[in-house]
């Protein structure tokens, strides 16, 4: 699909353009990080040691303090997929070197990295069919971004594989049920199959009488966009794009949502609504929303919104 640039009432075409070489497209990442993927950065070109041989291009953390594993290419290259999972399995095995090397890229931060996953990011211009067929069957959590580059400065990324295997079973049972539940279902069964923690812990916490709240939230949430994904983690479950954008917190009598908005552009705040700036707080987001009725679950929805198109959805 062409690009096109407005000025009044004509419109021409922005045409692309490419990367002097793959550092220039990893400098700019790399300087934009916190932006694109709200993950903070530790080292560019790690070395992985003498025996194992290898530079990860860039290092960083989750917002969630996952480890987080970046590589480029600026032109498609099946060595990208290959390489990325290379560097997977040599973290998964050094945990003391990456803590290390974030303890000195945050020295006052008293960090506690959550190892039930680490997140690998590949960003490149195209991906063949064959490399998006195997990144589905790895079952790893491996995310293939494709980028497009134009000569008016605009950079577009896009997931292009998102991790959403389903298991035969599941599949079979996909018949006259809501699809968005069924897609949910389908990411909570790679969920239990790969991850650490799933959607089921979280959702049996709440009382039996509120459980038709979660369900509504979720289903909406999962319904934005194809490309939401559902991340359960030790304490929340977040909802996320290239970042969170929501993160739900169940408890026994409410749903906890916090989401990515900044409280001081808001008006007619509902009282059970928090201001967070300035409070530690579990799931990422300064806003905060206190859930116990069918009414609150409508009006969170609007700031759900809000929060998506904050992180460049729409």
């Amino acid at each position: 699909m062409p690009l096109f640039q407005r000025e009044k009432q004509k419109f021409t075409v922005v045409k692309p353009q490419k990367f002097i070489n793959e550092k220039e497209l990893q400098a700019l990442i790399e300087n934009n990080l916190k932006k694109i993927f709200n993950c903070r950065f530790i080292e560019t070109e790690f070395s992985t040691g003498s025996v194992h041989g290898g530079r990860i291009d860039s290092l960083a953390l989750s917002e969630d303090n996952n480890p987080v594993i970046i590589e480029y290419k600026a032109v498609p290259s099946s060595q990208l997929i290959t390489q990325s999972l290379y560097y997977l399995s040599w973290i998964g095995d050094h945990h003391g070197d990456f803590e290390i090397a974030a303890q000195k890229a945050f020295p006052n931060s008293k960090l506690e990295i959550d190892w039930s996953t680490v997140r690998v990011i590949c960003i490149a211009p195209e991906y063949r069919k064959y490399d998006l067929h195997a990144a589905q069957m790895i079952r790893a959590n491996i995310e293939l971004w494709k980028y497009r580059y134009y000569e008016n400065g605009v950079l577009f990324l896009e997931e292009v594989h998102i991790k959403s295997l389903a298991t035969p079973s599941i599949l079979n049972e996909s018949n006259n049920k809501n699809p968005i539940m069924v897609e949910a279902g389908k990411k909570a069964a790679i969920t239990r199959a790969t991850g650490v923690y799933n959607f089921d812990q979280h959702y049996e916490k709440i009382e039996n009488r509120k459980k038709i709240l979660v369900s509504s939230l979720r289903e909406y949430i999962l319904s934005l966009d194809e490309s939401v994904e559902e991340v359960p983690k030790k304490r929340y479950i977040a909802y996320k794009l290239s970042q969170n954008f929501t993160c739900m917190e169940i408890k026994k009598t409410k749903i906890m949502l916090w989401l990515k908005i900044d409280i001081a552009t808001l008006n007619n705040i509902p009282t059970n609504c928090r201001d967070m700036r300035n409070t530690g707080h579990l799931g990422t987001g300064d806003f905060q929303m206190s859930l116990t009725t069918e009414e609150d679950v409508e009006v969170a929805k609007n700031f759900i919104v809000q929060a998506f198109n904050n992180i460049g959805g729409n």
